[in-house]
């Protein structure tokens, strides 16, 4: 067993750790935490596998920038776990039997693909896996990318046009509007003349 058997099997066993964490973390705060170190983590068993521009773009694209936001979402909605947990009993069979289909479609796979592992085939030198990558979407995968920029495309308008709804109890305010206002308009100055004080209480007979 050499020194990258040792290393895979170290970063395997805290990915793994830090994924469980992620489910059972109390704070959606921890959990963001701890799925950051799983990507990291993962970036890193990619690396060792040699595939340089997954590895790098794991880390820029998912750590860098979408975990940095979700969690800055995640801080600024301040989310009541209270509310959250409320209907966790109720769904939880559901999810303990999905969970359960899902660990036996991962271990027959597994499985099935166990014995026909062998050592990792011989690259040359000025072999390019980015460029390997790129050829492989736009020629015998162009159609699941293709799939996939559609389905990131109606994410981002659905995103865009949830933004957008206009609430009715919400004051809005024309920046154009408020540019070309004049004096005039907003203060209005009136002579009045002064009038003599009342007396409210009625004069007493002599």
């Amino acid at each position: 067993m050499n020194f990258t058997t040792v290393l895979f099997y170290i970063l395997a066993t805290v990915l793994v750790v830090a994924a469980f964490r992620v489910v059972t973390a109390k704070s959606p705060i921890t959990a963001v935490l701890f799925l950051i170190l799983a990507f990291a983590n993962a970036s890193m068993i990619w690396m060792l596998l040699g595939a340089e521009f997954l590895s790098l773009l794991l880390v820029l694209v998912y750590v860098g920038a979408v975990m940095v936001l979700f969690l800055f979402v995640v801080m600024m909605l301040d989310v009541k776990m209270e509310a959250l947990r409320a209907g966790m009993r109720h769904y939880l069979p559901l999810g303990l039997i999905i969970g359960g289909i899902m660990v036996v479609e991962m271990s027959f796979v597994l499985m099935q693909s166990w014995g026909d592992i062998g050592p990792a085939a011989k690259m040359a030198d000025d072999y390019n896996n980015t460029r390997t990558l790129g050829e492989l979407m736009y020629t015998e995968y162009v159609y699941a990318v293709e799939v996939g920029a559609v389905i990131l495309l109606v994410g981002m308008i659905a995103a865009i046009s949830l933004t957008l709804r206009r609430r009715k109890d919400a004051r809005y305010s024309n920046p154009s509007e408020a540019v070309r206002v004049r004096a005039k308009d907003r203060v209005r100055i009136v002579d009045m003349k002064s009038a003599a004080p009342v007396n409210d209480k009625p004069e007493e007979k002599a």
